[in-house]
């Protein structure tokens, strides 16, 4: 047994309900003590936004607290529980270095988790040291705060503490434990593993309880509860998979376990954003064959999802071949959604306020050429967008010309004038993404040399990805020799 070194709970006050669940899905755990943690990096801002005390969580004791060299009275620390398929392969998981230290009520009166990830061993960590390093954590920090300023649904990055240790990977790393702000980290995966290890009861338990923690507003409405949780689970989903493909974000490794039922984009292992527009594109040196590629993330998110229909079923009807049919219906509503909501976000990022037929022609005309011309995604909007057409060897073609001459008279055709069109495009085309060699110049300033100057100007750019005034242009240009052998990694 640990010897524990306990705090008040004064000032940050933290509840467990999923603890109420059956025990199965979890166990109790304890993060491990590290020799001297010190902050890398702290998010003063979300900590505002949350309402909690920033002053003690910068504390000795509040950096106890998200180091896990202590734990907070009257709280239960627990990992869970879940199963996942891995590119296509189920097994059983868990968290194998986090630790749920509890969930924070905040101001605006919702509920978070608050889990410190690279925490140390757990009963899920499968051999494992449950460890995390410095640059990865680093990572999930800049990349989470870059989504949550685009507009992406995200799970949030409070803190970074460096630990002090060191950690045996390929090379000897700096450890870290990274805490980690969500709307629940319940997975598809989580339902995966009670379908099958659990009872029917179990099962309804950890349903009812999501429903209530995210989709309490279905219980209103007459009908099939269950069924009407999975039709808003495939929405949520299709919404957030059109959100990442609106801004060229590949998340490199959606196996189930890491596809939130709140409609967050959880784990930021080997993820990254394209430069160069190729819908084959693929970053994570684990997805050898292309499985999670850019233009199969919608294909994958159903795939996700029919296994998630799958733990749902002896919910959905006592009748086997009705709750089969009535979970196929649900899962293939998701095409429909994810194509809204891709259309429409791609209309807002070409400033067509009106609904026309040819619009998916023209929308598909225009990344024809990108894919032609190699040009970058996220240059090519916010150049339409500011009007700069001399940014790209694409804009010189005389087939772009032609396109841009029909999209200018779909413009015309709307009773909008320009300067609104251009501002929705402002507010739909960003300027600045966290860029591949950005995000490695900071970890590299960061991890080798503790210079955290590179990071803290990236972050103000990435945190401000519509602002046009040119403030953070540097950011904002291409990589100049793009390194298509780029390659993300898990960090585990």
């Amino acid at each position: 047994m640990k010897e524990q070194h306990f705090v008040t709970n004064k000032y940050l006050k933290l509840e467990n309900t999923y603890a109420d669940l059956p025990e199965k899905l979890y166990s109790r755990q304890d993060p491990d003590k590290v020799p001297e943690p010190e902050f890398a990096v702290f998010n003063s801002s979300l900590a505002k936004e949350l309402g909690m005390n920033e002053e003690f969580l910068k504390s000795e004791d509040g950096l106890g607290v998200l180091s896990g060299n202590k734990i907070l009275k009257n709280t239960t620390p627990i990992s869970q529980a879940y199963c996942g398929h891995q590119f296509g392969y189920f097994t059983m998981l868990g968290d194998g270095r986090a630790v749920l230290l509890g969930e924070y009520v905040a101001k605006d009166g919702n509920r978070y988790d608050v889990q410190l990830k690279g925490s140390g061993e757990t009963l899920y960590s499968r051999g494992g040291d449950g460890k995390a390093t410095l640059g990865p954590m680093l990572r999930e920090y800049i990349i989470s705060e870059a989504m949550n300023a685009l507009g992406v649904p995200t799970t949030r990055s409070l803190a970074v503490v460096d630990t002090g240790e060191s950690i045996i990977r390929e090379n000897i790393l700096p450890g870290a434990v990274l805490t980690r702000i969500s709307k629940s980290h319940i997975r598809v995966g989580t339902f995966q593993f009670i379908a099958k290890y659990g009872t029917y009861e179990e099962l309804k338990q950890l349903a009812d309880y999501t429903i209530n923690r995210h989709y309490s507003y279905i219980k209103q409405n007459e009908g099939e509860l269950y069924l009407n949780f999975l039709n808003q689970v495939v929405r949520k989903q299709a919404e957030l998979i059109a959100k990442w493909q609106l801004i060229g974000f590949i998340h490199g490794v959606m196996n189930t376990d890491n596809m939130a039922i709140s409609g967050e984009t959880i784990d930021y292992g080997p993820c990254a954003f394209m430069d160069t527009y190729n819908p084959n594109t693929v970053f994570s040196s684990i997805d050898r064959e292309g499985r999670y590629a850019y233009n199969n993330q919608p294909e994958m998110a159903a795939w996700n999802l029919a296994r998630f229909a799958e733990s749902l079923l002896k919910l959905l009807d006592k009748d086997v071949e009705k709750a089969v049919a009535k979970a196929q219906k649900a899962v293939s509503s998701f095409s429909t959604y994810f194509n809204e909501y891709w259309i429409n976000g791609m209309r807002k990022k070409l400033g067509l306020v009106t609904e026309e037929d040819n619009d998916i022609e023209l929308i598909n005309e225009l990344l024809a050429l990108m894919e032609k011309y190699k040009a970058d995604y996220t240059t090519t909007f916010s150049s339409l967008t500011a009007g700069n057409l001399d940014s790209q060897v694409m804009f010189e073609e005389e087939d772009f010309k032609k396109w841009f001459i029909k999209w200018k008279e779909r413009l015309d055709r709307q009773d909008e004038s320009d300067e609104e069109c251009f501002k929705l495009m402002r507010k739909s085309n960003p300027m600045v993404i966290p860029r591949n060699h950005r995000v490695e110049e900071a970890l590299d300033a960061a991890v080798k040399n503790n210079d955290y100057s590179v990071m803290d100007a990236l972050l103000k750019a990435v945190t401000n990805p519509y602002d046009y005034s040119h403030k953070y242009k540097e950011y904002a240009d291409a990589p100049k020799v793009i390194n298509r052998c780029y390659k993300t990694y898990c960090g585990t």
